[in-house]
C-alpha cells in the first residue's frame, strides 16, 4: 500500500492505544453505531498496518470511533509521546477548572500572558535555528 496509508494506519493505531481501546472495541463501535456488520478486528488491523486502502468514509468511521477530529488525526507529533500528551492533558484540564472560577478579566490576563510566553519561546527557538 501507499506510504500515506501506512502513515495514517500507524497514527490510527497510536491514537487507539492512547485511548486505551482494543481493535475489537473499535470494530464493535463502528459496527454497532453504523450498522456495519462486516467491520471486524481483522479489518481494523489491516487499516492500522496500512494493508488496506480505505475510503474517506471508512476513515471517517474510524475517526468517529476514536473520537478524533481531522486535525488531531493529521497532527503526527501529538501522539508520538503519549505519556507526555496525557500529562499535558491532565494539567490543562486542571487549569481549565481553575480558570472557570476566575473573573473574565483575570482569564484574559492569563491567556495574554501565556500567548506572550509562547511567542517568546518560539522566537528564541527560531533565532537558534537561524544561527
Amino acid at each position: 500500500m501507499s506510504e500515506l496509508s501506512s502513515l495514517i494506519g500507524k497514527q490510527l493505531k497510536l491514537i487507539r492505544k492512547v485511548k486505551g481501546l482494543t481493535q475489537q472495541q473499535v470494530a464493535d463501535c463502528i459496527a454497532n453505531e453504523n450498522d456495519k456488520e462486516g467491520f471486524n478486528k481483522s479489518r481494523v488491523s489491516k487499516i492500522e498496518s496500512g494493508k488496506e486502502n480505505i475510503t474517506l468514509s471508512t476513515l471517517e468511521l474510524m475517526m468517529n470511533a476514536l473520537n478524533v477530529t481531522p486535525f488531531e488525526l493529521f497532527n503526527f507529533q501529538k501522539y508520538q509521546n503519549s505519556s507526555d500528551y496525557e500529562s499535558k492533558k491532565l494539567m490543562i484540564e486542571a487549569h481549565r477548572w481553575l480558570l472557570m472560577e476566575r473573573p473574565i478579566n483575570e482569564v484574559k490576563y492569563i491567556v495574554n500572558t501565556t500567548n506572550d510566553f509562547i511567542s517568546t519561546i518560539e522566537q528564541k527557538y527560531s533565532n537558534n535555528n537561524e544561527q
